[in-house]
């Protein structure tokens, strides 16, 4: 499997909700390949409405593009009013399929069983991060989950690698990162810090994850994350950390992303798609579409695809949903 269909988390921003109306030629004849459901031309018309997680927003928006060359009468809207927000729409009833960066949790299963609403997890794609430091440094290759969080949780004066362990030397610790309205920064902070949001201010942040490359890159004593696919663009300039999450150091790579042991900074994306939605034909096809061609998908937006064992599990899954439609 070709790294390169690594992920890249870009998060569209809490406030927009983004309608993707893109005919063939908007997408430059893309295709997803493999799979010919929902080519059904302009026999399909009708609106389908996605909300949820701003993570798995980039996943949705690049199904619905794709799905949309080859349905133009289609709109897909996805919004992004965060994974618990989307559940909440999706349980009163107001959207067919809800994006989720975690399980249901159970009081919002019992919010939708209070509705009558049933649904299937379907898992689309697997998210991980790298913290990544430059090629010079030649002091530290893998860093603790304490560490990370000595470092980066708020209000911490951590500014010296000696700071972070007493073999490390005296070198200056320079920080690079997500900017606040990044899913990446949502995801970093809450995975070592333990709450969404909650960081030292004091570092050098950017939307533009080229920009904290080419930071840790020029800095010897600089520290950065960002998503897996960057580190893998520009291994001639930074060096990857093992991350120590209980069980030992483990490096990111694709593989250990899937299986889960690169952890906290690896994790499965998730749809929710409602099973009465599927009796509109256009959301049957498009969940369809969304699943048969999902390894293409992640590609288009970077993300990290399914393994051989999620991808049959998934496949099960939607033939599950089906039959809850059915029945």
């Amino acid at each position: 499997m070709n790294i390169s269909t690594s992920l890249r988390r870009a998060k569209a921003p809490l406030a927009l909700t983004a309608v993707v109306m893109l005919a063939a030629s908007a997408c430059g004849g893309a295709d997803a390949g493999g799979s010919s459901s929902g080519e059904s031309g302009d026999k399909l018309a009708g609106t389908i409405k996605v909300d949820g997680s701003s993570t798995v927003a980039p996943l949705s928006t690049a199904a619905a593009q794709l799905f949309q060359a080859k349905n133009s009468g289609v709109k897909v809207t996805v919004g992004t009013s965060g994974t618990g927000g989307g559940f909440e729409k999706f349980c009163a009833g107001e959207t067919d399929i809800s994006d989720a960066s975690r399980p249901i949790k159970d009081e919002e299963k019992a919010a939708c069983e209070k509705k009558g609403i049933k649904f299937e997890e379907l898992t689309i794609a697997n998210d991980g991060l790298s913290v990544v430091v430059s090629k010079d440094n030649d002091f530290v290759d893998c860093l603790t989950v304490e560490q990370l969080k000595k470092i980066w949780e708020p209000k911490s004066k951590v500014n010296n690698w000696n700071q972070v362990d007493p073999k490390f030397p005296n070198q200056k610790l320079e920080l690079f990162g997500a900017g606040t309205d990044s899913g990446t920064f949502d995801y970093f902070t809450d995975a070592i810090n333990g709450e969404e949001g909650a960081s030292r201010t004091d570092y050098s942040p950017s939307e533009d994850d080229n920009v904290t490359v080419q930071g840790v890159s020029g800095s010897k004593g600089g520290l950065g994350y960002f998503g897996l696919s960057y580190y893998e663009e520009n291994k001639d300039k930074l060096k990857a950390l093992k991350i120590d999450g209980g069980d030992g150091c483990v490096a990111p790579t694709v593989e250990t992303v899937q299986d889960g042991s690169y952890k906290p900074l690896s994790r499965p994306l998730f749809i929710y798609p409602k099973a009465t939605s599927l009796d509109k034909k256009e959301v049957e096809a498009f969940v369809e579409f969304y699943v048969e061609n999902n390894a293409d998908i992640a590609k288009k937006s970077q993300f990290v695809p399914l393994n051989a064992t999620q991808e049959t599990e998934l496949k099960k899954d939607l033939e599950t949903l089906k039959a809850q439609h059915k029945s």
